[in-house]
């Protein structure tokens, strides 16, 4: 399949709120160096530049950052805004707050309620934007979400945010943030290895929330990135279809409910191109079989 047609639209779509959103959007973590955050090599400004423009050209309309995803050298939050602003009207950027680095990329204390605002306000000023589309509240480990959700519930009301998430929550938290204010999506880790999400999985299909798996393709290499060997079932289904592992990795992940989107990251065109190409893989009912005998012991 070529970039010409490929379309971020071709595993259909699902409302975030009020928002239409493709299925397949783009995670923004790694577009700020060759590894997470302060490890790796920078990567080269212009190119993310146009790896941002050409996925918007192929029907990515769902964007997904922080202000906390930034380098030595790079911001996401600033690539995103120098690339794509003015932003199409139909383009949905979401974002997290909670989590905080200093200016040394260090990690500190996660933000308290009163702290949120300060976060929301970064992500607009760097994003450019009067409001943000939507504002997951990323966990810490906490058991109550109360406070922390009902200040992000604040802000929706004075307008500064539209619609709210919550990321690496536990059922219980989804139902104590729905309480409070309501939920459009829930982020949390989920893949073809690591199925323990499947409870909150289900949760959202049961409430028509959308389900936003991070780290579908990298598994266990997380923020590093894919650093597997990989599945010989997947890498048997790859070679049937004659696809890459990545994207049969994806196109599970899609199978998985019409609630699920899938927001792969890179900086390196061709790696979006056969990322967005996984909308279109039709599993078939042995492949499915297949994928889903590989062991899931991963927490």
């Amino acid at each position: 399949m070529t970039s010409e047609t490929v379309c971020a639209g071709a595993a259909g779509t699902w409302l975030l709120g009020d928002l239409p959103v493709n299925r397949i959007g783009f995670g923004a973590m790694r577009l700020t160096g060759s590894a997470a955050f302060h490890q790796g090599i920078p990567r080269d400004r212009s190119k993310v530049i146009g790896v941002l423009r050409r996925a918007v050209e192929l029907g990515v309309n769902h964007v997904d950052t922080a202000a906390f995803y930034f380098s030595r050298l790079r911001s996401a939050n600033e690539l995103i805004n120098s690339a794509l602003a003015p932003y199409p009207d139909d383009l949905v950027i979401a974002t997290k707050v909670g989590p905080a680095r200093d200016a040394s990329g260090e990690w500190a204390a996660s933000a308290r309620p009163d702290q949120l605002r300060g976060q929301v306000e970064e992500n607009l000023r760097q994003l450019g934007r009067d409001h943000l589309d939507v504002v997951n509240l990323r966990l810490m480990g906490q058991d109550s979400i109360s406070e922390h959700f009902g200040a992000l519930a604040d802000l929706r009301d004075a307008g500064l945010i539209r619609h709210l998430g919550i990321s690496n929550a536990r059922p219980a938290h989804l139902a104590q943030a729905r309480t409070i204010a309501p939920v459009v999506c829930v982020q949390n880790r989920y893949g073809i290895d690591a199925r323990a999400g499947q409870e909150m999985l289900q949760a959202c299909a049961a409430h028509n929330i959308a389900f936003v798996p991070f780290f579908s393709i990298a598994g266990e290499g997380r923020e590093a990135g894919a650093v597997r060997a990989e599945h010989e079932q997947i890498l048997t289904v790859a070679r049937a279809h004659g696809v890459s592992p990545s994207q049969v990795r994806l196109a599970w992940t899609l199978r998985q409910g019409k609630h699920v989107l899938a927001i792969p990251g890179t900086g390196n065109p061709d790696h979006l191109v056969d990322n967005l190409a996984a909308g279109a893989l039709q599993l078939t009912a042995e492949d499915l079989g297949l994928l889903d005998s590989i062991d899931c012991t991963a927490p």
